[in-house]
């Protein structure tokens, strides 16, 4: 599925969630109309009146004009249900997904959390208190280079020991670190690192670190890297559970990890009632569908909005641009209304490395259809590892290219020569008016799927009884 079908999928549910947004059963909530054998409350057809005729809306309805709206939508949905589209594993397989995300939620509390956070953080502190807790080292790097030779080692090795030197008659650690530090990051803050635990670092410098008891300083000691001397800020067991609780919490959110809790406790209440977690969530939703009628309606335009889509796909937008023989004789019997406000030119704007293959692509080209062009230019003259033109194929008017502007629209432009094409020409015809479809290709399926549609909901009247009560209708609380 491409991303214009996917954007135009989500349009239509987002029209079709409006168009059926369901409030609760009022004790005197008469029945409106009947569509199709089913019965639509005056609360339903309220709602959605008023939410798609709300303040900011542009094209706001009259209530006479959105009953026809609205029926034709009720009707398409009955029709994708007769065709059993709900039956399809790929349908029931979101619209279970979508139901489910609106009741999980409700599954677990913020105590439920809270217990899985301290899991975390016990299961954290175990680990790391059980490895020796955590150390906060503060170091002055000296880097060598990759490949170094013994003699730059050497020289990186004398240069830290003139820093040991140093501290041990007195040095400031931190300024010595700042001046003189590789690494930059901790050099800004004295030398100062992170607090770590075992497996983050370098082996060598881990148990240098560990070894030494806090405020120690260490003697200069290599690495993979290069030297260090090492000073022990500090040494401690795991943090206190308040200081790191909203890292956690946090990380439990960002990493699905609040989904893990809420099969956790779908399974212990399924183990405890005998049950399954399927059935449990269901009990669940059926219970809170009877204390909030809204969430009821909420998953019931989800589950229309996915049939209204399929059955719109089927019988109107794929059926419509797929049809080439219906496209064609749809533009056939409507040619005048498709016209363009100016010219266009119809064909290829290129550039040739060499000279004889200005008149090689129109001779490759003549005879061929306009909608194979590409495939001819591309398997005769760049087929290989050399592309011997540059081209550009379209339906162009007077701006789209510089070239095309210059020789079909006599315009006094300038043409760059592309670098190695320095041959341009063009080849194809200039055009009034569209000759064929595929000339207006877009209008003539969007105009093509509105006929279609218009010809399917006309169907759909007469396969389908409806009937409006008037004076119901006039009751209709518009806000």
């Amino acid at each position: 599925m491409n991303q214009k079908t996917l954007d135009m999928k989500q349009l239509l549910l987002v029209c079709a969630l409006s168009l059926f947004a369901g409030g609760a059963y009022a004790q005197d909530d008469p029945v409106i109309m009947t569509v199709a054998g089913q019965p639509v409350l005056r609360s339903e057809f309220e709602y959605s009146y008023n939410k798609n005729n709300s303040e900011g809306v542009i094209d706001k309805k009259s209530v006479n004009d959105y009953v026809d709206l609205f029926i034709n939508y009720k009707l398409k949905v009955k029709a994708a249900e007769d065709a059993h589209l709900d039956t399809l594993a790929s349908y029931q397989k979101e619209f279970a997904s979508y139901r489910d995300k609106q009741i999980r939620p409700s599954m677990i509390n913020d105590a439920d959390v809270e217990q899985e956070a301290y899991r975390l953080y016990s299961e954290a502190k175990h680990r790391i208190d059980s490895m020796g807790g955590m150390v906060k080292p503060a170091h002055i790097f000296l880097l060598v280079k990759q490949k170094a030779s013994a003699e730059e080692d050497e020289a990186v090795h004398q240069r830290i020991d003139s820093i040991y030197n140093v501290l041990q008659h007195g040095g400031n650690f931190a300024e010595l670190a700042r001046k003189y530090s590789d690494d930059k990051g901790s050099a800004a803050n004295g030398g100062e690192l992170p607090w770590l635990v075992k497996g983050q670092t370098l082996k060598e410098f881990e148990q240098t670190a560990y070894s030494l008891k806090k405020g120690e300083m260490s003697k200069p000691f290599r690495t993979a890297v290069g030297y260090h001397i090492m000073l022990l800020k500090d040494k401690a067991g795991y943090f206190p559970y308040d200081s790191v609780r909203a890292n956690i919490i946090r990380y439990i959110d960002q990493r699905g990890v609040r989904e893990s809790i809420i099969d956790h406790k779908l399974d212990s209440l399924a183990k405890v009632k005998g049950s399954t977690p399927d059935k449990v969530l269901a009990q669940k939703r059926e219970a809170m569908e009877e204390k909030d009628p809204n969430l009821k309606y909420l998953i019931r335009e989800y589950h229309d909005g996915l049939l209204l889509y399929e059955v719109s796909n089927r019988e109107v937008w794929a059926k419509a641009a797929n049809d080439e023989p219906g496209l064609k004789d749809f533009f056939r019997k409507n040619r005048k209304q498709y016209k363009w406000d100016a010219p266009r030119f119809k064909g290829v704007a290129y550039s040739a490395h060499k000279a004889e293959d200005v008149e090689a692509v129109k001779k490759a080209l003549r005879g061929v259809p306009f909608e194979k062009w590409a495939d001819v230019l591309r398997t005769t003259f760049n087929n290989d590892s050399v592309l011997r033109i540059h081209a550009e194929k379209g339906i162009f008017k007077e701006g789209d290219n510089a070239l095309v502007d210059k020789e079909v629209f006599g315009k006094d432009t300038v043409v760059r020569a592309e670098k190695d094409y320095p041959y341009s020409a063009i080849y194809g015809k200039k055009l009034k008016k569209p000759e064929d479809y595929d000339d207006v290709r877009a209008q003539v399926v969007a105009d093509y799927q509105d006929a279609l549609e218009k010809q399917w909901v006309a169907g759909l009247r007469k396969k389908y009884a409806v009937t409006v009560d008037k004076a119901v209708l006039a009751t209709v609380n518009k806000h």
